[in-house]
């Protein structure tokens, strides 16, 4: 497998849910495909998934640890607002298991697997780009594996060495960092913990930019936060979360953290034969942290950019996934950045923030393109009615 002799159509780096379905696409599309995992890492997140989600890539129904059918909003003051879901619901899964299946699909469709870690890019003489990695359990002093391929597709996480290594400017990209403590769910259900409920804590207290969680999932739940203040001690907040609702006398089973990107690259590719997914794309959603959707897409449509370079030579073909990926989620993008910037700033502005939550045109609006991933345009009046209510809010926070 790693004879220089042998070249893959794609080597993908990095086993989470955009590179396992990028090598899934691509080995399905009939291409030679290699993919390239650190094995054992879990990254921290709250695991919710929309019913796209679900009906797109066909996750069966034993991944889906929880479906919760209503979000609670925690304002400063305590004021909680319930949002419903109405007739859909937000699925849950366990990224431990989650993850590991999704590289095993790729593996049925046709991908050979390798665990270890990536360390460098490099060009054999005829040009070929060079994979070179760490196996698993390999000694730190001993020789690097090796290997070829005619595309590199980087999904290695949000401060991604492929990117680094061969895109401008992927090193500036900020980002959040998220630590959760995965527990043991209380044996009942009570105020302050639900299984069919997420519950989402916008206090400074707990996040001074970001927010507070806690996701049931069946059996297990997540407790996290995230913030991008330098500094700003997450274990604590956690910890002080458990404490407030009773978890802190449920069993910890584990614990992770790592760095949330907060906007996609302004490019996604080298301009010759490497392109990036994921969170090293940066495709992690503004305000809400949502990435299993956008980085499973990114990983589909980088796939396809990938098969019609193979098919075509055309470098063209791997700046396609990015235009696509933008066309498509950048207003919704843009809108949340623009709203995580204004209303996460103060606890003033979070209680404001909070309090729009439980209007009904606020709550139907968000469901629909949260469990469709599209803005939703078919009730203008709806629209028009939150327009001139942001205003209002917006006056009284800025008073």
């Amino acid at each position: 497998m790693t004879d220089r002799r042998i070249t893959y159509d794609a080597v993908v780096v990095g086993g989470g849910p955009a590179g396992a379905t990028a090598a899934t696409c691509l080995a399905r599309a009939g291409r030679h495909v290699l993919l390239l995992d650190r094995d054992g890492r879990i990254k921290p997140c709250g695991g919710a998934v929309p019913p796209r989600l679900i009906r797109d890539f066909a996750i069966p129904d034993h991944l889906i640890v929880g479906r919760a059918t209503s979000a609670r909003m925690v304002a400063p003051s305590e004021a909680t607002v319930d949002m419903p879901v109405g007739g859909s619901y937000v699925g849950l899964v366990d990224r431990d298991q989650f993850d590991e299946w999704l590289r095993q699909r790729a593996e049925r469709e046709g991908a050979d697997r390798v665990r270890g870690t990536f360390e460098a890019l490099s060009r054999d003489d005829d040009g070929v780009a060079v994979v070179h990695f760490r196996p698993k359990g390999a000694t730190r002093e001993g020789p690097l594996a090796r290997v070829r391929a005619r595309v590199v597709v980087g999904c290695d996480g949000a401060r991604s060495q492929v990117a680094r290594q061969a895109i401008r400017g992927a090193d500036r990209v900020p980002c959040v960092f998220a630590y959760h403590e995965v527990i043991a769910s209380p044996a009942t259900d009570s105020d302050a913990f639900t299984r069919s409920r997420c519950d989402v804590y916008y206090q400074g207290r707990l996040s001074p930019d970001f927010y507070a969680w806690i996701f049931p999932h069946g059996p297990t739940a997540s407790v996290g936060v995230g913030s991008a203040v330098k500094g700003f001690a997450l274990r604590e907040a956690v910890a002080a979360l458990r404490r407030r609702t009773g978890l802190d006398a449920c069993r910890t089973l584990r614990c992770e953290g790592a760095p949330i990107p907060l906007k996609p690259l302004k490019r996604w590719d080298n301009g010759r034969d490497v392109v990036v997914a994921g969170d090293a794309a940066g495709v992690v959603a503004p305000a809400s942290g949502e990435g299993i959707y956008y980085a499973m897409t990114s990983g589909l449509y980088a796939a396809e950019g990938v098969d019609r370079y193979l098919a075509t030579g055309k470098p063209s073909a791997l700046a396609e996934p990015r235009r696509r990926f933008m066309r498509e989620h950048g207003l919704v993008f843009w809108i949340l950045g623009v709203m995580q910037h204004f209303w996460y700033g103060t606890d003033k502005r979070r209680e404001r923030f909070v309090e729009i939550c439980r209007d009904p045109d606020v709550q139907m609006l968000t469901w629909q393109a949260y469990t469709e991933k599209k803005l939703v345009r078919a009730r203008p009046a709806a629209h028009v009615r939150i327009f001139f209510k942001d205003l209002a809010h917006l006056a009284r926070s800025m008073g």
